[in-house]
Formats: C-alpha cells, structure tokens, sequence
C-alpha cells in the first residue's frame, strides 16, 4: 500500500469487503490502471459485514439471477483456493416444507446445480450424527455446499490488483464528501485529501445510502440485524482439523442455521424480530466495541432460537460444559425487494452501487459489475439487481425499512412466486381504483401501482364456464390464484374486456435528436410515418434483451415509449444514457401524469364507436397505429395495439380524465357484454395463447432474437446498440428455440391435476436435465392457462435440434414427473396463429 493519497485517478472504489476487492480485482483484470481503493477502517479487516460474516454457501436459490451469480462466486473462492467444501443440509420440520424442498431441487436442475437430492431423517442423522433426527421429516442435501475465506480472498484479490500495476489501495481514509458537476461524478473528498475520479464505486455495504446521499443519489436499503451466536468447545468437534468437517444444516422451518466452526458450534438466527437501524447509527471503528457491524447481542431476542437449536441438537446445545464463546448482533444489507442493488445510479453518472451484496454473490457480483463498467453489459442478466429498476417512492426510508421488517422473517421462508407484500400499499392508485374496488376487485401491486388481478363481480363466470375455467384443487397453485381468472378470459374472447392499465410507464423523447435516440435504441425501425406505433426489442451489446417495448411516432421530433411499470425506470435510463450532451433532445417522465385503459374483445369496435365520433373502422384505424380521438368530451389518444390476442385498443388520458373515459367506455359496454378483467388474463392467459414473450421470464441477455424467434426478415440501415452482434447471430445455426409446449396429463401420484407455475426443469423422456450447445438448462420461462385451448401453456428454450414440434419431454413439477409436448417452434401463436381476431 502506498501512504500518500493520489489526488487523481480513473476510478475510485470506497470500500474494502469482499466485493469492493472484488471490484478493484475485476476492473484491473479487465485492462483498467489507475485505480484507487479507500476504505475508512483499516486492512485486512476494516470492520464491514465480511469480517463477521458467517462464511458458508448454499448454492441453490429460486431466483436464476442469483444462482448464477453465486455460482461465479464459488468458482472464484476455489480458483483462489480459499472454498472447502463441506455439503449442506436444508432440513424440514413440517409437509408444507418438503414441499419447498423439492422445488428447491426443481430450481436446481433449472439453473444446472446438480448433485441435490431429498433424503429421508435416518439419511440426515448418518451425515449429521449430532442431530436429532425424530424431529424432522426429511431434507434437501447438497453436497456442494461449502465455506469460505472472504477476508483472506478479499486480500489476495486486492494484492494481485497492485501486482497488475492497475490498483493502489489505503486504509484508515474517511470519505467526507462526493462532488458532481453537470450530473457526473466528478471526486472523492477525503480527510487525507480530494480525489478526481472519472468513476466511483459504493461498495461500502450497510454505508452506502449515507455515501450516495453525498452525491444526491440514493442506494435504498437498510442495515439489519442477523444474529449470531458460537458456543463450544464442542467435544464432538475436539479432533477436528481445520474448520469444518461435518455438513452445515438449514432448520429451515425455524429460520435457523447450524454449522461447525472448528471445535464450535456457529447458531445463525433469521426469527428475531426485525432490527433495523440507519447508516448514521454505525459507530466509528475507533468507538465500536467489537466492528462498526458487531453490535451488543440482545439474548431475548434469541431465547426462541436457543430452544429451537436444543431441539434438533440436544447433545451439543443441551451439554453444560458447552458454553456461549462469542455473541453478537450482525449487521447486515437488507433491501426492499431482496435483491442487490447494482449499477450506475440514475441520478449521478460515473457513480456506482455495488451494494446489498452477501459473502456467497461477493466474488461474482464483483465481476459482473465490472463487466457492465468495461464492456457496456455483463455474462450474467443483473436486471433484477439493477439498480435504475427503483420509482421515486421506492427510495423513500419508510418504505424501506416498511418492506425489510416484512421480509425479514422470509429470509428462510416458504415465498410463493406470487405472493404480494402488505407493507406499504396503496401508494399509488388509478383514477379508477373505487369503482374497481366496488367491483370486488382483487389488488396486486407493480411499482406501487394497486392493479386489479382479477374482479369478485365476475364469479358468476365460474359456473357459466364450468370446467373451461380449468379449476385446481392443489393448495400450492391455487394460492394467489382464482379461477375467475380464466372465466374473465373466456368472456372477453366471447364479448369484451375493459383493463386498468395505469401502472405502465411513459416517457416522451423530443427534439430535433429524438428521432437519432430512438433508432439507436430500438431494433426495429423508428423512422416511420407520424401515428405509427412500433413494438420493439431493446437490445445490449452483445445482442440480448434490455428490454421490450413500444414507442408510438406522435410528431416528427416526439415520440412516446410505453413500457412495463416494473422495468419502467431502468428503460427510461437507457434511454436517457443516450441523449446528445448539446441537448438537441430531452426525455420527460409522464407516468404519474397519465392513465391507460385497454379495451378488447371481438365488441371492442362497437363499444368504442358508440361514444366517440372518430371513424374506428378497421379501414380508417389501422392495427399498430395511434391517434387522437374523442370519446364523450375527453381528448384520448387512442393505440390500436393487443396483448391479449383480441381486437382492441389502449387509451390515454391525463390523470385528471382517466374516470370519464372509464365511465363513457362502461356505460357503453353494458350494451355489448363487456366486463371488467384484471391482470390476471392481460399478463398470463391471454399473453401465453397468444405465444407473446416478456422481458425477464423469455427476454434476457442470455438469449438472442434469433432464439426468442423474434427476428425480422429485413434489418434497418440505421446503427443501433447490439446490431454487430445481431447481424452474427441472424447469419449462425441458434443453440436454442424459444417453444411453446402443452402439458399433456396433469395427474399426480395422488391422481390429483397440478398445473406448474414456472422456472421448472424440461427434461428428457429418461428424465435427464436438457442443456444446450451454450451450457443452458432447459427450463419453464413462463407457464399458465389458455383457457380457449383447455391447455396448461409451458414455454421453454430447447435446444434446436431438439425443437421439433410433436417432440415429447417431461416437465418436473414439485418432485413428480409431468409429459409434455411441443405445440409451436418460434414465435407462432397456438391460438388464432393468423391474427385474425386482431386484425378485424
């Protein structure tokens, strides 16, 4: 380490954790110099999460995303040769939790962890002989499980950083201030002098919303408190050698892990109450009793842990000469969404979060990040991380620490896939939302936005379309779940649908560049005439999915991008990345300032006709065209677009106009059979019938157009991002199909009917993992009812010689085996594959 701070440098990386070495590792790695790193507390352990942190992963998690990054990490520890693997044990106390476990293992074969299976108690007790085995009921063994050095890692990665010549690194330096000029990050201020930096990394954990604030930027998460507690020595560890030699174990019903630390028994607790505290609440390394993150332990909050841990293993915890070593209250990162929050802030440019970010994603994280500074995009998809993905509200502290005292006890819960959060609703509400909720709406929540996901009004549906609605009995899918769902869907096929499409985000791109921002952005063609409305792909640089979305031509330098309210914002930074700096063209944000209703169905015409004077016909109102009507007194511009596979429209209105419009478009749906239908058909059954892709379940950068069957057949002229590496993938044999597959008998063991649900395996008739050329696992994108087709929709990346419509696989659902079928190769819908309805 040098002992004079530069005052300049291309990047300065504030923190010295496993991920800020990480950081400065990976960027020199990739080819930058004049890197600096500080870090307030001093080396090797400056007093952050890693230096307390329990060590051990656990490879599997529902989320793709994080697995693979977990999966770069340990692939990382063990190159550095600080990973000892010691397999691990998710063990179950209750049915509901064999459940979970064997849909752990489905994750697991989807994101190609391999060598996981479920084992009886005797299997558990042969591997743990210390445990209590008349406790438990089975569990989930993973012999890839292991623990790791993340200081010693985190040392050699910050050595070898300085040994490239690219990295300079110093300790026991406060960072005072972070300065901008022009909306970029412009130096770091220190209490040993000012730094000029092109670039600056936040990779200071539970800090890192007090060191954003510095810039004006904001990185929304809380410190939280995990409890911990060693206690030994344990005399069935006393000829132990290094630091673990038995299996760590999960008590997963009880929010608790066990693991061997030497000749100690380590008790991690994730029941306490929620502990919250702010980055302000930290002391200082010189006032701290221990770290800054190890605070006083607090015993009865872990008085339930105790006697959770004596009950599964009593020899050790009920033993009187085993005795409590070491105890404290761990600080941790906790977000309002679980994930880590990464990438360059949308407030400041140059400024980078790297923060949320646990001992097991550290090394992995580190690279990907980099990757995405260096090189424009990372291997692995971060668009659940990112850190632009957040609203304005989302940012707010009460909704934080409101979502992380929720969440916190579900570290280790049994999550469904649809489960909605109760914190902090009713933050943004349509103009419609009374008369939805007199309607029996049911809410779901996107982006703060309350959407109806189906209606109670419309139950009497059920009974009109008997087994049509395709009911299910199974507890696990039918929660969060109605089969009003599907009636809805039937009778908007049979009359006509209304929909609450407020929680969209819009966006207007004007000027005399506008045209030149959008081209750059989209794949397809924007230079269109005035009125056109383009659906487009987004693409990274290396030709895989940003994002979806549709952008209408409204003048000759106006456009307006309508995009999904959950990716919205981190869209509406990619765009506003490529703004000329002469201001020839700006971006403004209108998603709180409008409204949209969609109405479809094959009385969409005559239900729109009867309230405005405005020619609807098809001659006069083209499919994929926009423009300005009247409809009962209130000027709507009018899309003619679907999602659902109906004739249709989306209307917009300025908040103010949104309950005329509802009102006008309802008084004349009564005359036409129309009813109200929720997200539930807009984002599910009517998508999949339809065979239409979204961003993050069949649109990632992990896959190219080609694959996703969404090419063209004629490339635009115009350059835009990813088109060099679009053009290569249109002229290459694909490894994979997009596919849509039915299930083709749902029967379990028990002979009753389960329907999958996503992120299942596809496996061969011998019921081996699928993976293709690229080493990608077949698995579920998306799966839910068509109910005009009776089927149980599955879609699904197959690799191409395999991707031959008729061809047969299974699908595993919860530890049974399903067959399956394909129904369509590429981008053919399985329901009115003309488009016939649409166009009428």
């Amino acid at each position: 380490m040098s002992s004079k701070l530069p005052s300049k440098a291309k990047c300065v990386v504030i923190g010295a954790g496993i991920v800020g070495n990480g950081m400065v590792y990976h960027l020199a790695k990739l080819g930058w110099k004049d890197i600096v790193q500080i870090d307030k507390g001093p080396l090797p352990n400056p007093g952050g999460s890693t230096g307390h942190a329990s060590n051990f992963i656990f490879p599997v998690d529902h989320s793709k995303e994080m697995t693979a990054i977990t999966a770069e990490s340990m692939r990382q520890y063990k190159e550095f040769g600080t990973f000892t693997e010691s397999g691990g044990i998710e063990v179950a106390r209750t049915p509901e939790r064999m459940q979970e476990l064997a849909r752990r293992i489905t994750s697991a074969k989807s994101w190609g962890v391999d060598g996981g299976r479920i084992i009886s108690p005797e299997e558990v007790k042969k591997l743990v002989p210390y445990i209590d085995e008349t406790v438990i009921l089975g569990g989930y063994y993973q012999p890839t499980v292991g623990v790791v050095d993340s200081l010693r890692t985190g040392t050699l990665m910050r050595e070898k950083a300085a040994e490239m010549g690219a990295a300079q690194s110093f300790a026991n330096v406060e960072v005072q201030d972070i300065t901008t000029e022009n909306g970029r990050v412009k130096a770091v201020v220190t209490d040993q002098g000012t730094i000029e930096a092109d670039y600056v990394v936040i990779a200071t954990g539970c800090w890192s919303p007090k060191l954003a604030a510095m810039a004006g930027a904001h990185i929304p998460l809380t410190p939280a408190v995990h409890q911990m507690k060693d206690i030994g020595p344990v005399p069935f560890f006393k000829d132990t050698k290094g630091d673990i030699e038995w299996p760590i174990i999960r008590d997963m019903d009880t929010f608790m892990y066990e693991r061997q630390h030497g000749t100690g028994l380590e008790i991690g607790s994730y029941a306490h109450r929620p502990i919250l505290y702010n980055a302000e609440d930290l002391p200082s390394n010189a006032t701290a009793t221990l770290s800054p993150t190890e605070f006083a332990f607090t015993q009865v909050d872990f008085d339930i842990q105790d006697e959770h841990s004596y009950e599964l293993m009593p020899s050790i915890v009920g033993d009187e000469n085993v005795r409590e070593k070491y105890a404290c209250n761990g600080i941790l990162s906790y977000t309002p969404d679980g994930m880590p929050i990464l990438g360059e802030t949308p407030e400041v440019k140059g400024l980078w979060s790297v923060a949320a970010v646990w001992i097991k994603e550290g090394p992995g994280t580190a690279k990907s990040v980099a990757e995405w500074m260096v090189l424009g995009d990372s291997k692995i998809d971060l668009h659940a991380s990112n850190i632009a993905r957040f609203h304005e509200h989302h940012k707010d502290d009460k909704h934080v620490k409101a979502r992380v005292a929720e969440s916190f006890n579900k570290t280790y819960g049994i999550v469904h896939p649809l489960e909605q959060y109760e914190s902090n609703r009713k933050v943004r509400l349509s103009p419609y939302y009374d008369r939805e909720a007199k309607l029996g709406a049911v809410f779901y929540e996107t982006a703060g936005w309350e959407r109806p996901f189906w209606y109670e009004c419309n139950k009497d549906l059920v009974a009109k379309f008997g087994d049509k609605v395709m009911p299910r009995t199974a507890e696990w899918e039918s929660r969060w779940w109605s089969p009003i769902i599907n009636a809805e869907h039937l009778q908007m096929r049979e009359t006509a649908g209304i929909v609450d499409l407020t929680a969209f985000a819009y966006f207007d791109i004007t000027g005399p560049s506008a045209l030149a921002v959008v081209q750059k952005a989209a794949l397809r063609q924007m230079d269109v005439a005035i009125g056109r409305v383009v659906y487009t792909p987004v693409l990274g640089p290396n030709g895989g999915f940003k994002s979806d979305l549709t952008i209408m031509r409204l003048g000759e330098s106006h456009f307006r991008v309508v995009t999904g309210g959950a990716h919205g914002m981190a869209d509406k930074k990619w765009f506003a990345d490529l703004l000329p700096e002469d201001g020839s063209a700006t971006i403004k944000d209108i998603t709180s300032d409008y409204t949209t209703l969609g109405v479809w169905g094959p009385n969409a015409r005559k239900i729109v006709q009867e309230v405005t004077s405005a020619d609807m016909s098809n001659e006069a109102f083209k499919f994929s065209t926009c423009k300005e009507i009247d409809i009962k007194g209130v000027k709507v511009l009018a899309s003619r677009i679907s999602y659902v596979g109906d004739l249709g429209w989306e209307f917009y209105v300025p908040m103010a106009d949104g309950p005329a419009l509802w009102d006008a478009l309802w008084e004349s749906g009564k005359n036409h059979g129309m009813i109200p239908v929720g997200i539930g058909v807009y984002g599910t059954t009517g998508r999949l019938e339809k065979c239409y892709r979204a961003y993050g379940p069949e649109l990632e950068t992990e896959y190219t157009v080609v694959e996703a069957g969404m090419q063209t057949p004629k490339l635009k002229d115009a350059d835009f991002i990813g088109k060099e590496a679009h053009v290569k993938h249109r002229s290459e044999k694909p490894a994979a199909m997009l596919c849509t597959l039915f299930v083709d008998d749902h029967t379990s063991s028990t002979g009753e009917k389960r329907y999958m649900m996503g992120n299942e395996p596809i496996l061969t008739l011998d019921k081996q993992p699928i993976t293709d050329s690229h080493g990608r696992r077949s698995y579920v994108t998306s799966a839910g009812s068509a109910p005009s087709l009776g089927k149980h929709i599955l879609m699904s990346y197959l690799p191409t010689e395999l991707a031959v419509a008729g061809n047969k696989f299974i699908v595993e659902y919860l530890g049974e085996h399903y067959p399956c079928s394909i129904a369509e190769v590429g981008a053919t819908s399985v329901f009115d594959p003309s488009n016939e309805r649409i166009l009428a």
